[in-house]
């Protein structure tokens, strides 16, 4: 059975935030880890009792930043043309000299040039978060990604990103703060979603009763491992698992990416098992309905959002073992199986991906109840919203000090 838990407890209110206002910038309000983690700290500074403006051009997500408190500045936080950006950071410095702003949090590379310059103008402490791996070799890119070192406090959303942003910019090493996103666990919790959820998404993908649901929920882009889904997909068919959907669960990066991963499934001859299923507005039914989710990255990641995700929902999960997923998911060789909560593989390979899976659908009921109680726990203690809220209130009292 499902481990019932406390709800979490809500930041209290601080009088060292109360009235300060902080404005987060991002370049839209869509879908994506950095978009959840500025909706989640602008409920956190409301109920810590400052307040938080949010700079993007918007997106879906927008509703449901101002149901939580924020406040939603529409700006053109996505351009990456250098004129444009330059304007905005004078536009941007405006905005923090008519509001107020005591700090700017930056979650994105052009957006924090932008704000970069609007904060040295201005004179608002800069914060950043380092998001992404950020690759690059050439002089220009390495130059490009470097801005996101350039806070008062560098915020590394993993151990793996605080050693890539000190290998990198051995001069930030100082400045560098490490907080784990964290995953709501009044949202992500198999006791708050009713079977009337988990059944309408099933009937939206056209999922049989007696079909086992593999979930890939990531954007269509080719470091996400989904050409390597489809190779390990062939060898699933091959094995006669004739009841599994592998279902890919996002929006695409490109139309013409979405059309290459059509082709392939196509010709892969693995139609019948694999479908790009869109962008779905309810992640904690998805992975409550899935037999098995899959974060094959082919690219080592700064975090793994979807790795904590599926954990606290009980979620049996496979991802590629790079980046920051060991810090995650525990799995062999460095926990022992019966104390695992995933698995971990090789990335791009398509072998050990396909008998992963196989091993995750092979569970008994008791085994997957335990694996479910493991990974959870593994959540709570490690990964949740509130130790992500509180860590990162803390950044903002400590520069508002200095």
């Amino acid at each position: 059975m499902p481990q019932t838990l406390a709800p979490p407890k809500a930041p209290a209110a601080d009088q060292s935030l109360v009235g300060r206002t902080v404005l987060q910038i991002v370049p839209d309000l869509q879908s994506g880890g950095a978009e959840r983690a500025t909706i989640d700290m602008a409920e956190a500074l409301a109920l810590a009792g400052g307040r938080c403006l949010v700079a993007s051009r918007g997106g879906r997500m927008v509703s449901e930043l101002q149901s939580k408190g924020g406040i939603w500045i529409p700006f053109p936080a996505a351009t990456k043309n250098p004129f444009a950006m330059a304007l905005n950071s004078v536009q941007l410095a405006r905005i923090l000299r008519d509001e107020g702003v005591d700090i700017v949090h930056a979650r994105s590379r052009a957006p924090a040039w932008v704000a970069y310059y609007a904060t040295r103008q201005t004179g608002a402490k800069f914060v950043t978060t380092y998001h992404s791996a950020y690759y690059g070799t050439s002089p220009i890119k390495l130059r490009y990604n470097a801005v996101m070192a350039t806070g008062d406090t560098v915020i590394a959303i993993s151990e793996f990103a605080a050693h890539r942003i000190r290998q990198l910019h051995p001069d930030a090493s100082e400045r560098v703060v490490v907080i784990p996103r964290g995953a709501d666990l009044r949202v992500f919790s198999p006791n708050a979603v009713s079977p009337s959820r988990v059944q309408r998404l099933r009937a939206q993908w056209n999922v049989a009763a007696h079909e086992r649901v593999v979930l890939l929920p990531a954007r269509l882009a080719a470091r996400k491992g989904h050409a390597v889904m489809i190779e390990a997909a062939k060898r699933l068919a091959a094995s006669d698992m004739s009841d599994i959907r592998i279902l890919f669960v996002g929006d695409p990066h490109s139309e013409n990416f979405r059309q290459a991963i059509e082709t392939q499934i196509q010709r892969a001859g693995v139609s019948d098992l694999v479908r790009n299923a869109g962008h779905c507005d309810d992640m904690p039914a998805a992975y409550l309905a899935a037999a098995a989710v899959v974060a094959p990255s082919i690219e080592p990641e700064a975090f793994g959002r979807v790795a904590i995700e599926a954990q606290a929902m009980g979620a049996p999960v496979i991802v590629s073992d790079i980046g920051a997923s060991p810090e995650i998911v525990q799995a062999p060789p460095q926990t022992p199986r019966h104390q695992a909560t995933g698995w971990r593989v090789p990335p791009g390979d398509p072998v050990a991906l396909a008998r992963a899976i196989g091993e995750a659908l092979s569970l008994t009921a008791s085994a997957r109840d335990e694996l479910m109680l493991r990974a959870r726990d593994n959540v709570q203690s490690r990964f949740s919203i509130e130790q992500m809220q509180r860590a990162t209130l803390d950044v903002y009292r400590r520069l508002l000090q200095q």
